[in-house]
């Protein structure tokens, strides 16, 4: 909130000043939900973590993460599952998809969206150990685009610490406290905020830009497909 009022207003306010500010007109944060358990199911191939929690990028396309999260409508069964793919350069999305069904398909369609956009990426791309990346299929779509896998270990989840973030982001920002009465309605606010994310939301780590902003600012010094 602070970097927001001050980008926008030309402004130098602590972020101390902004809270009080806050406190007085009762303006709080959203607090996370916790993760729900998830059945474990036995993995077909698995990856190192090769990674490492190295989530520094030098270039754009040198670092991918990936993972899906799911969205639940109180009070009915209705259910959305959002796959996407972050770039750790900049922290962009650069590829997602919004299905009712969690299953392979929709990894793969993910991931086909990312090589359309960047079709000569040879990132490194790290994921947790969900059956849909631990999967002989896709394994193959990896090779297949010449990019190396690297894996969370079991239980780690602070080794895909940057996507895990992004969700709790996303979620705190426009899902939280929020009530919708459909499905379309859901996965519309859903593109929308991916797309405020991507484009307008600040972030310090970027010096006070968006990821997007921050992406074409540095366009000059990288070369990237």
């Amino acid at each position: 909130m602070t970097e927001y009022i001050n980008h926008f207003n030309n402004t130098n306010y602590s972020w101390k000043y902004i809270r009080r500010i806050m406190r007085k007109l009762g303006i709080k944060a959203r607090i996370r939900q916790k993760k729900s358990n998830y059945k474990k199911v036995k993995p077909e191939q698995i990856g190192e973590n090769i990674l490492a929690r190295d989530f520094h990028a030098d270039y754009p396309n040198q670092k991918w993460l990936t993972d899906i999260t799911e969205f639940k409508i109180p009070g009915t069964k209705q259910k959305l599952y959002l796959s996407a793919i972050l770039d750790l350069f900049d922290n962009s999305i650069i590829a997602y998809k919004i299905s009712t069904i969690n299953n392979n398909q929709l990894v793969f369609d993910t991931f086909d969206l990312a090589i359309e956009k960047y079709p000569f990426a040879r990132p490194i791309f790290h994921s947790d150990r969900g059956f849909q990346y631990t999967s002989k299929v896709f394994k193959c779509k990896l090779d297949e685009a010449g990019m190396v896998q690297s894996m969370s270990r079991v239980g780690k989840c602070i080794d895909n610490g940057p996507m895990e973030s992004f969700w709790g982001i996303l979620k705190s920002e426009m899902f939280y406290g929020i009530k919708f009465d459909d499905l379309d309605s859901l996965k519309n606010k859903i593109e929308e905020y991916i797309n405020f994310y991507n484009n307008f939301r600040l972030q310090s780590k970027l010096k006070g830009m968006a990821p997007l902003e921050y992406r074409h600012h540095s366009s000059c010094k990288y070369i990237y497909f």
